[in-house]
């Protein structure tokens, strides 16, 4: 009797540790491995990740992540498009599973986002008026000369300017690289602010107007390291997505994946991890 009593506690016990190894499977990982579909959120935001034709993912953090998320096992995404700052309330509301947008790694996005580790890294920069009529280098300049600056809703740029002084006044919000472009061009902005990646792309489609500050002259602080969002439930997710992504980053494979979207092995991310960025950045 007694051993029968034993081996049904054992049982249970094992059944106890079984169910709660489930339970703290986060949900991402419950469904990647039900065969649904992973959901990663992007806004349009060239040449990170954009939509494509037919809502296809473009963009070279989409192309990694998808190449990663192929690495693991996973072939079964869901793109979905939303705007920039829609992104991390997007993922927590469970719109979708993933952010790829490019989105830097940031101490105040940490308390809301898991992130991967890094994934590249990249300066600032701004677009201006052809042949920089205001002589605008830096967020200094744009605070001496009383400048206006433009830059997308949710930007770590805006952190960045007020840091140099720029009044609040002086900084216009939009939603995207478009309308940045747009400001730019009329005349209502001196200076865009975006990454230089972001930088390079909108000066190519408008190379008469507009041209692209040299990031080098902005301050050491302005360069950021690019991680992939995830929920705070999904860090069991997180963990297998470091592991995949460590065997391919900085590939040959990696590397020709994402040329075309102006990545290269300068933009590798070095020897930075998540930790030191969220509480450095």
């Amino acid at each position: 009797m007694k051993s029968s009593i034993l081996k049904t506690l054992a049982t249970a016990g094992l059944l106890l540790g079984t169910s709660a190894a489930v339970a703290l499977a986060g949900p991402l990982m419950e469904r990647a491995k039900a065969g649904k579909a992973i959901r990663i959120g992007f806004a349009n935001e060239k040449p990170f990740a954009y939509p494509g034709d037919n809502g296809a993912p473009k963009g070279f953090v989409n192309a990694y992540v998808l190449a990663v998320l192929k690495n693991m096992g996973y072939t079964k995404i869901e793109p979905v498009e939303t705007d920039w700052g829609g992104l991390i309330p997007g993922l927590n509301a469970g719109r979708f599973d993933i952010i790829t947008g490019g989105m830097n790694i940031l101490k105040k996005r940490c308390e809301n986002v898991d992130f991967s580790q890094p994934m590249g890294r990249v300066g600032d920069a701004f677009i201006v008026a052809k042949g920089n009529p205001k002589h605008i280098e830096n967020y200094t300049d744009i605070k001496k000369a009383g400048a206006i600056m433009a830059t997308g809703a949710g930007y770590s740029n805006i952190a960045q300017a007020k840091e140099a002084g720029v009044p609040a006044s002086d900084i216009m919000t939009v939603p995207g690289p478009t309308e940045i472009l747009a400001a730019v061009k009329s005349g209502r902005a001196d200076a865009g602010a975006m990454t230089f990646f972001a930088a390079e792309q909108l000066a190519q489609s408008a190379p008469d107007k507009v041209q692209v500050t040299d990031p080098g002259k902005m301050p050491e602080s302005s360069m950021n390291w690019i991680g992939i969002g995830f929920k705070k439930a999904d860090a069991d997710f997180v963990k297998a997505f470091d592991a995949a992504q460590k065997k391919y980053l900085g590939t040959p494979a990696m590397l020709k994946s994402v040329a075309q979207y102006g990545y290269t092995k300068a933009s590798l991310p070095g020897g930075k991890t998540t930790a030191w960025v969220c509480a450095h950045r």
